[in-house]
């Protein structure tokens, strides 16, 4: 028998993963696995703005982490995706450094342009590494 996931919910947005079948995080050997965040508000739909949705993707990234007993501080991959990348790439990317990712050394990335996001123009994906005594 396959052991149970260990998923990590954020408060107040269980109805959300529910009605899309995913877990929002997965504590596995001494890893946290996130699935990919949106800047959706709390009923699903896209924050408007470009800045506003990524500054929404990153609130809500922070949450799960957070019910994780993380921080961004113990993220060690991001994976960024963006609609139109071209465009967007040096906005999105001016804030997520500035803002969210402090000072060296910096987590690894890989940035991916799409050309479908499902409404949304910015999705972060991360593994964090779960602090001593925050779970599995």
């Amino acid at each position: 028998m396959a052991a149970k996931r260990d998923v990590v919910f954020p408060a107040g947005r269980h109805a959300l993963y529910e009605r899309h079948s995913y877990s929002p995080a997965i504590r596995s050997n001494g890893f946290l696995f996130v699935s990919g965040q949106v800047g959706s508000r709390e009923d699903g739909s896209p924050e408007p703005g470009l800045e506003a949705q990524v500054r929404r993707a990153f609130d809500n990234l922070n949450a799960v982490l957070a019910a994780a007993g993380c921080s961004f501080d113990d993220v060690v991959d991001v994976t960024v995706f963006m609609v139109d990348p071209a465009d967007k790439f040096e906005t999105i990317w001016k804030l997520v450094v500035s803002e969210y990712w402090g000072g060296a050394p910096h987590p690894t990335a890989t940035a991916i342009g799409v050309t479908w996001l499902s409404g949304f123009d910015f999705e972060i994906k991360v593994v964090a590494r779960l602090p001593d005594g925050a779970g599995a």
